[in-house]
């Protein structure tokens, strides 16, 4: 079983998207870059990921300089290739393209400690509407929660 060691997760995805379905890729990085992320200073925000000339590549995603590298140090939001099979990248161009759907990352991860890995997602975005019932069913959600622990609280 292979462990792996979260280092950032994009909360704001799941806020503004419906996950589909979510696929591993393998993330190309410069050894500065890898130094950071084992440090974890990553940031997927506003990140996104983008099909070109039949390749994928994460745009905007944040990974800070290494401290230590000088001013040998890598740029920090320079657009970074993940690697995937050929029939898999195909297959998400097409539903891209054809409806609607967007490629999100989630989670960029360390592998059994050494193999950065980033959790992609096909997503397709939430209306407003949809933001606030998904808040909505949060909150009552709580209150059950809020109200189950008082009882338990009270009977004992």
């Amino acid at each position: 079983m292979a462990s792996k060691k979260i280092i950032a997760t994009n909360r704001k995805a799941y806020h503004d998207y419906f996950i589909e379905e979510t696929h591993e890729a393998g993330i190309v990085l410069t050894g500065t870059e890898i130094k950071s992320v084992r440090a974890g200073r990553v940031n997927l925000r506003d990140s996104y990921v983008r099909v070109r000339d039949g390749e994928l590549w994460l745009i905007d995603t944040h990974i800070a300089p290494y401290e230590q590298a000088g001013r040998s140090s890598h740029e920090p939001q320079r657009p970074r290739k993940l690697l995937m099979h050929r029939r898999e990248i195909n297959r998400l161009q097409g539903k891209v393209q054809e409806r609607g759907y967007t490629i999100v990352p989630l989670r960029l991860y360390l592998k059994d400690n050494k193999w950065a890995k980033v959790e992609i997602a096909l997503a397709r975005g939430k209306k407003l509407y949809d933001k606030r019932r998904a808040i909505a069913e949060r909150e009552a959600q709580r209150e059950v929660e809020r109200a189950l622990a008082r009882r338990r609280r009270d009977g004992s």
